[in-house]
């Protein structure tokens, strides 16, 4: 089933995949560290603000740490949700607060389990440039605390 999805900014982006009333609405947020610890805040009060107005309730999960890491405990506890069908619904601000080179497979497997995929794309779009750089500097960080 091919995702659709509007492009307009003033509404979410949203993946249209069939959602039941028996699975649940899960909101995810994610930082990179500690020090951004305010925008995980600012993630969580935007989702929580979202679901209210949609009439959804909805269980937010967060996590800190690289986009790169995917052994962070949010991520694995929705992945096996999503896996047990037990989600309808993922809420995120941005794609990249997935794993940022694995949020298609996360995509995909929401796909194959009929999970409704919306995207709030809070903030400005941001230019492949930048993307590169936020990338960059995430494998520096990663690097050099790998020993």
């Amino acid at each position: 089933m091919p995702y659709a999805f509007s492009e307009s900014r003033k509404s979410p982006l949203h993946y249209w995949l069939p959602v039941t009333n028996e699975r649940r609405t899960v909101a995810c947020a994610r930082v990179a560290s500690q020090d951004q610890a305010g925008g995980l805040g600012r993630q969580k009060e935007r989702l929580e603000q979202y679901c209210k107005e949609q009439g959804w309730s909805f269980e937010l999960l967060s996590d800190i740490g690289s986009g790169m890491n995917c052994h962070k405990p949010g991520l694995n506890r929705l992945l096996r949700d999503i896996l047990a069908s037990h989600v309808g619904r993922l809420v995120i601000t941005r794609k990249d607060r997935l794993p940022r080179f694995g949020a298609e497979w996360v995509f995909a497997v929401c796909e194959a389990k009929q999970v409704e995929i919306m995207i709030l794309n809070e903030g400005e779009d941001t230019t492949f440039e930048e993307d590169l750089a936020d990338d960059v500097q995430e494998l520096m960080a990663i690097f050099s605390t790998s020993s």
